[in-house]
C-alpha cells in the first residue's frame, strides 16, 4: 500500500518549487492534492504536468487569510476529506528590500513576514479550525529554513526571511503542545540550498555554489535536489510519523555541521 493512500492533502504554494515538486511525491503515493498558487498559468502548468485525477489546483494568494479558509473547504469539498496541509508558500524579499538590520527597509520587513510567516499563520489557523471543528484528528507540516538558526552571513544576510522561519518553529512547537491531545500534530521542515526558482540568485553565482559545495558536502555539487526534501514531507504526512510532533527536521545536506569555506580572493576591504 501507498504511503499516503487516501490522503486528501493542501499544499499552500504548490506550483512551483519545492511544493510542486512535493505535490509530485504526494500523488505518487496515493493522496488526492489541492495545491494552491496565485500564478494561473504555473497553475495550469502544473495540472498538465501531473495530468492526475487526483490533483486539483485553485487560484489563491497565501498572503490573504480567506485563501486558506476557502482552500480547505474545497479540497474537502472536492475529494470528501481533508487529512493534511503543507504550507510552502513564502520566498525570499530581497526585492521588496530584505537584507542586513542596517540595510532592512520597513516595506521589506512587511514584506518578507507577511509572506512568509503570516501566511502560515493563516493556512495553519483554517487547518486546526476544520479539523477541531470535526473532531477529527489531522497533520500540518510547515516549510522552514536552517537560515532561521544556521546562518551564513556572507552570502545569505536576509534578516526579515530569516526572522520568519525562526518564528515558524516557535509557532510549530507552541501549536503541538496545545493540540497533540486532539490528535493534530505540527511538524517543521527546514531545508537547506535546494535547487528552486527561489534561489536561481545563489545557483548563478560561482561564489556561493563554491561555498555551498564545502557548507552540504552531502549534496552533489553543493546544490541539493528537492527530492531529498520530498521524502521528509512524504514521512510527515503519512501515518509513518504519527507519533511526531512538535518538531523541527534540518534536511541540510551536513549545513548546521559544516562551517563553509570560501576564497579570500576578492574579499571587500
Amino acid at each position: 500500500m501507498r504511503r499516503l493512500e487516501n490522503k486528501t492533502i493542501l499544499v499552500m504554494g504548490g506550483t512551483s518549487g519545492l511544493g510542486r515538486s512535493a505535490v509530485t511525491a504526494f500523488l505518487r503515493e496515493g493522496a488526492s492534492v489541492l495545491a494552491v498558487g496565485r500564478d494561473p498559468e504555473k497553475l495550469n502548468a502544473a495540472l498538465d504536468h501531473w495530468g492526475n485525477r487526483r490533483a486539483a489546483g485553485m487560484v489563491g494568494d497565501a498572503r490573504l487569510p480567506e485563501t486558506a479558509e476557502r482552500a480547505v473547504a474545497e479540497a474537502a469539498a472536492k475529494f470528501g476529506s481533508f487529512d493534511g496541509l503543507y504550507h510552502v508558500a513564502g520566498g525570499s524579499g530581497r526585492r521588496q528590500g530584505d537584507g542586513p538590520l542596517h540595510q532592512l527597509s520597513d516595506a521589506g520587513w512587511d514584506a518578507t513576514l507577511t509572506h512568509n510567516l503570516t501566511s502560515a499563520f493563516y493556512a495553519n489557523r483554517a487547518a486546526v479550525r476544520w479539523f477541531r471543528e470535526r473532531s477529527v484528528a489531522g497533520t500540518i507540516l510547515n516549510c522552514g529554513s536552517v537560515l532561521g538558526f544556521a546562518p551564513a552571513a556572507r552570502y545569505f544576510g536576509t534578516h526579515a526571511y530569516a526572522t520568519a522561519k525562526a518564528a515558524l518553529a516557535g509557532l510549530v512547537r507552541s501549536c503541538a503542545a496545545t493540540y497533540a491531545a486532539e490528535g493534530i500534530r505540527f511538524n517543521l521542515v527546514a531545508p537547506a540550498l535546494v535547487a528552486t526558482p527561489m534561489s536561481r540568485r545563489a545557483q548563478s553565482d560561482r561564489d556561493i555554489v563554491a561555498y555551498a559545495k564545502t557548507k552540504q558536502p552531502l549534496a552533489p555539487d553543493g546544490i541539493a535536489a528537492v527530492e531529498d526534501v520530498d521524502e521528509i514531507a512524504v514521512y510527515f504526512m503519512s501515518d509513518a510519523s504519527r507519533g511526531v510532533t512538535g518538531q523541527v527536521l534540518a534536511v541540510d545536506w551536513g549545513w548546521c555541521v559544516s562551517e563553509g569555506q570560501w576564497s579570500s580572493a576578492g574579499e571587500d576591504a
